[in-house]
């Protein structure tokens, strides 16, 4: 599949940086958390020795040290319920010795009955944590894996299996210690912790909590820099943004091309899939099958490419719900409801920059709407959706409705295809992005081979064009045509659509979706 010139030269450090803010979503912090997490480091290893290689790997290490958590998710939330607010609240606490046990018992089964909650925490203490520590281990191998897909090298991936060591030797791998652990986990270690107290308590606590875990899980080396500069490490008042500060470091400026996008792409979707046991495969599913539907629609090359891209990054936003409300097996309350709506919201912030991964997130966050205004998070209607978004719509329906879930098995492929033409007779699914997502799903054609009305895919280029003010001789002179044969497209348009003029021409293709095109999507 072709790239389009817009998406390719997208930065690995960008796409990992709109990344992190998903990560950010589940430990439980603000978005940027991360990405503040590295300035402090970054900052701080100027006061440290750090050689260039490991100053280089900084960033990639932040902004993928938490990647992982989506692995040992369910493990998480079977231990302790909430796995985001665990998380969240972990930061208020150093996860070892008896501080950490007393957090974990705290927490264990919470949401759950009082009796279960105290069979948990029995058997934590008996068996000494050792499946939070299988957890953990699952964290680190699945993070350095993603590092490894990316190309990133030793450099990133080595360190990454670090990630919950402790410079005392007592956290995973066990017995690893004090130089042993790069330098960079050292710092990041620190600065993951002192960001989150520091913009909850201020600077001085943020130099407390260094001092009281100096030793124990932090450098105390990286511990004395620190304190002796921490009014210029946490100091944030002139930050520039972090695009900038990307775009600043010559570390950080490696463009992926077209296959290399996708590559990417496909990694967030597969640890995205990480955090539900149910859904791993659905964002690959919903981005084939929505790229295979949008090329027997006729649409353009550049949405066919756009559409299946959007779908490996439509869930991006599940990172910010609870595995408790994705893997619930029985109805979701009111309030749970209401999370598991915000993950569009979400995804839509995640992918909101740069430019030409904002124009990706703005069909991505479209899944779930629907024609007559009754989907979410927006509500949008009618000309509002374009028609990749409205593909993408029936894709991600579709895929869910045949993959099991934990509150139902899988559905016969015939019953939701009898489902989602109901939706179509209501008014909420669009009839040729279900014709053509059936297509690519049994592999035959759909009724209307190509576009709304039938058209063709050149009819549906000429249709945009004219609709934007285009001229018959303008649409022969953009197309490479002849005026004669761009007039007779035109009246086939015509013909096809029951248009009349250049106007209702216009209004058929505002209400099928047509002139809101991946070039169009400002960012």
């Amino acid at each position: 599949m072709h790239a389009s010139p817009q998406d390719d030269g997208i930065m690995l450090a960008d796409l990992l940086a709109a990344f992190s803010l998903a990560t950010d979503l589940g430990l439980g912090q603000p978005m940027e958390h991360v990405l503040r997490s590295w300035r402090i480091a970054a900052r701080l290893s100027e006061h440290v020795e750090l050689d260039e290689d490991e100053r280089a790997s900084l960033y990639y290490i932040a902004v993928l040290a938490w990647v992982g958590c989506v692995a040992d998710t369910p493990e998480v939330a079977r231990w302790f319920g909430d796995d985001i607010a665990f998380r969240g609240d972990s930061y208020q606490v150093e996860l070892a010795g008896l501080p950490g046990l007393a957090f974990m018992l705290r927490h264990a089964g919470a949401g759950s009955s009082g009796l279960h909650r105290l069979r948990l925490a029995s058997t934590l203490v008996a068996t000494g944590g050792k499946g939070i520590e299988r957890g953990l281990l699952s964290h680190c191998l699945t993070t350095s894996s993603m590092a490894d897909r990316l190309g990133m090298g030793d450099q990133v991936s080595g360190p990454l299996l670090q990630f919950f060591t402790r410079w005392d030797g007592s956290g995973m791998p066990s017995g690893v210690r004090h130089d042993e652990i790069a330098a960079s986990v050292r710092l990041f270690h620190l600065a993951d912790v002192v960001e989150v107290v520091n913009r909850t308590d201020g600077p001085d606590a943020a130099v407390a909590v260094a001092r009281a875990r100096r030793g124990s899980h932090f450098d105390p080396a990286v511990v004395d820099a620190f304190c002796a500069a921490a009014a210029e490490v946490l100091d944030d008042a002139d930050d520039p943004d972090w695009h900038d500060l990307i775009a600043a470091d010559p570390a950080l400026q490696r463009r992926l091309s077209g296959p290399e996008l996708d590559a990417a792409l496909e990694a967030v979707a597969d640890f995205t899939d990480l955090r539900s046991t149910w859904r791993a495969g659905h964002s690959r599913g919903v981005a084939d099958l929505a790229g295979r539907a949008a090329e027997l629609a006729g649409l353009p090359a550049v949405d066919v490419v756009a559409v299946r891209r959007a779908g490996l990054l439509h869930d991006v936003g599940l990172h910010g719900v609870p595995a408790t409300i994705l893997d619930k097996p029985g109805p979701l309350t009111a309030t749970e409801s209401e999370r598991m709506r915000m993950q569009a919201y979400y995804t839509e912030r995640v992918l909101a920059r740069p430019p030409a991964l904002a124009r990706l997130g703005a069909i991505a966050a479209l899944a779930h709407e629907r024609l007559d205004g009754s989907g979410y998070h927006r509500g949008l209607s009618g000309a509002a959706l374009s028609a990749p978004a409205r593909i993408l719509a029936v894709a991600c329906a579709y895929r869910a409705m045949t993959e099991p879930r934990a509150h139902r098995p899988a559905l016969p492929a015939q019953r939701a295809a009898d489902a989602l033409r109901a939706d179509v007779r209501a008014g909420r699914l669009a009839p040729f992005a279900l014709d053509a997502v059936l297509a690519a799903a049994g592999g035959t054609r759909p009724r209307r081979s190509v576009g709304p009305a039938g058209l063709t895919p050149r009819e549906v280029e000429v249709l945009v064009l004219i609709a934007r003010g285009a001229s018959t001789r303008q649409v022969a002179r953009d197309l490479g045509i002849s005026t004669k044969t761009a007039g007779t497209h035109i009246e086939r348009i015509y013909a096809k659509t029951g248009a009349s003029t250049r106007s209702t021409a216009t209004l058929f293709a505002l209400q099928n979706g047509l002139l809101v095109t991946l070039e169009q999507v400002e960012a």
